[in-house]
C-alpha cells in the first residue's frame, strides 16, 4: 500500500477524537471499522508502531460463526470468503503417539445454523488486507508507523503525544497492542496466569487424502496436535510440544518434519508435504486483572491470552470488539461520556464471565489431556464419550465455540448496532 494513501496528520497539533485505538492488528482494525460503520459521526483514530500494511504471514486463523457474522454485518465478509475454507466438522481423539489405533471419542459435524458451518479458516493476510482497506475507506484516521511517546490521562479526556510531535486527544483510548501491552503496563493493570512450559508450533502442509473440511484434534501426552482445513488438500497445523523439545523440530529439514506429522496423524491424510518453515511461540495463560482503567479499555491479547487448545484467541478478541463497540455506540447515542467509568464497566461486566470460562476451560483441558497417566485417560475418555452421546450438551458446547449465542452482542449474530 502506498503510504501516501494513509490519512496521516504528521504536522498537525492537538487533533480531537472520540476514540483512539492503539494497535492495528485484526482486533483493533475491526473495532475501528465497527465504530465508523454504526456511528459515522464518531471521530476514530488508530495508531501503531508498524506501517499499516499487510505482513508476509502465511498463517491462517479459525474464525467462528459469530466472528464471521461480525464481518458480515460490517460488509467485509464477501471479500474474505473466496479464500476461506469452511470447517464443517471436528474429530477428537485421545491417544499415545505410538498407538496404532486412535479411537474417536468426540465428533461434531453439520452446520450450527442452516448453511452456516461453525467456523471458517481464513488466511491472516486476507483478513488484514480487507480490514485495512475497509477502515481506510470508512474515514478512520491513521497514525502509523508512529509511536505514542506520552499519554496523559485526565478527568476530561486523554492527551497523547506521538514521537513525531503530533498531539492527539480522545475521550477513550483502547489498548489493542497485544500480550505485552504498553498501555496496560502504563495503566498499572496487573495480570495473572502461568507459563505452560509448552510451545505452539505452526506451519502449513499439503496431504495426499482430502480433509473433507474436517478439523482434527489429537490429544497427545505433550499437548494437542490440531489440523485445520485449508483449500486444495492443505491444512494448517497447530502442534503443541514441551518447550525443551521444540528446538529439535525447528532444526529438522522439512522432509523429516513431514514424517513426524504423518506419525502423529496416523493414516488420516496419507503422505504429507510441509509447505512452510516451522514457527514456534511460547504458551501461557495471561488474564488482565481489570479490562478497563481511567478512560482506557483493553481488548484482544492486551486483555487475555489463553491456551490455543480450542483455537479461540482471535475469536475472543473479536467478541471483545462486538461488546465494546455496542457499549460505546449506545452510550454516545444516549449522550453519555463514552470514556466514563460507568460506561466502561458495562463492557468489562459483559466480557469478564466469558473470558473467565474460556480461560478455565482451556487451562483445565490442557492439564487433563497433556499427560499419559492411565487413570486420567480413562476419566477424560469417558467424559468425551458422554458429551458425544448427549446432543443437548454437545450442541451447547459447539454453540459456545461458534460464538453464536443469541444473548450476546448484536454483531455476533450479524445484527447492526
Amino acid at each position: 500500500m502506498d503510504s501516501g494513501d494513509l490519512r496521516s496528520k504528521k504536522l498537525a497539533k492537538n487533533l480531537q477524537f472520540d476514540v483512539l485505538i492503539v494497535g492495528a492488528g485484526p482486533v483493533g482494525l475491526t473495532l475501528a471499522l465497527a465504530l465508523k460503520q454504526f456511528a459515522p459521526g464518531m471521530r476514530v483514530a488508530i495508531n501503531d508502531v508498524r506501517p499499516l500494511e499487510v505482513p508476509r504471514d502465511e498463517r491462517s486463523s479459525a474464525l467462528a460463526l459469530g466472528v464471521t457474522s461480525v464481518f458480515e454485518a460490517l460488509g467485509v465478509w464477501d471479500q474474505m470468503i473466496d479464500e476461506a475454507e469452511p470447517i464443517k466438522g471436528m474429530k477428537i481423539t485421545d491417544s499415545d503417539q505410538a498407538d496404532i489405533h486412535r479411537p474417536l471419542f468426540l465428533q461434531f459435524e453439520g452446520d450450527v445454523k442452516p448453511g452456516k458451518p461453525f467456523a471458517h479458516m481464513v488466511p491472516n493476510r486476507v483478513t488484514l488486507k480487507v480490514l485495512i482497506e475497509a477502515a481506510k475507506e470508512s474515514g478512520v484516521e491513521v497514525f502509523a508507523p508512529n509511536k505514542a511517546a506520552r499519554f496523559e490521562f485526565k478527568t476530561s479526556g486523554v492527551d497523547v503525544v506521538l514521537e513525531d510531535g503530533t498531539g492527539l486527544s480522545a475521550a477513550l483510548v483502547v489498548g489493542a497492542d497485544g500480550a505485552r501491552s504498553a498501555l496496560r503496563e502504563m495503566a498499572k493493570i496487573d495480570t495473572f496466569g502461568h507459563d505452560y512450559k509448552q510451545s505452539g508450533i505452526v506451519t502449513t502442509f499439503a496431504h495426499e487424502f482430502d480433509h473433507d473440511q474436517i478439523a482434527y484434534e489429537h490429544f497427545l501426552p505433550a499437548g494437542p496436535f490440531a489440523t485445520l482445513p485449508l483449500p486444495n488438500k492443505r491444512s494448517s497445523l497447530v502442534w503443541t510440544e514441551r518447550t525443551p523439545d521444540v528446538q529439535q523440530y525447528l532444526d529438522m529439514d522439512l522432509a523429516k518434519v513431514a514424517l513426524e506429522i504423518e506419525k502423529r496423524m496416523g493414516s488420516s491424510f496419507g503422505k504429507v508435504t510441509v509447505e512452510a518453515p516451522l514457527q514456534a511461540f511460547p504458551l501461557r495463560l495471561q488474564i488482565a486483572k481489570s479490562f478497563i482503567g481511567d478512560r482506557l479499555a483493553l481488548i484482544g491479547d492486551a486483555a487475555h491470552v489463553v491456551h490455543p487448545i480450542a483455537g479461540q484467541g482471535m475469536n475472543l478478541g473479536i467478541k471483545d470488539v462486538a461488546a465494546l463497540a455496542e457499549v460505546v455506540i449506545l452510550a454516545m447515542r444516549h449522550g453519555e461520556d463514552i470514556g466514563h467509568e460507568a460506561v466502561l464497566e458495562r463492557y468489562e461486566k459483559w466480557r469478564r464471565m466469558d473470558i473467565g470460562l474460556m480461560a478455565v476451560a482451556t487451562d483445565g483441558l490442557n492439564k487433563l489431556f497433556s499427560n499419559n497417566l492411565p487413570p486420567l485417560r480413562v476419566i477424560r475418555d469417558v467424559g468425551l464419550g458422554v458429551v458425544d452421546r448427549l446432543p443437548i450438551l454437545k450442541n451447547a458446547f459447539i454453540g459456545h465455540a461458534a460464538a453464536a449465542q443469541s444473548n450476546g452482542p448484536r454483531l455476533l449474530s450479524g445484527r447492526p448496532i
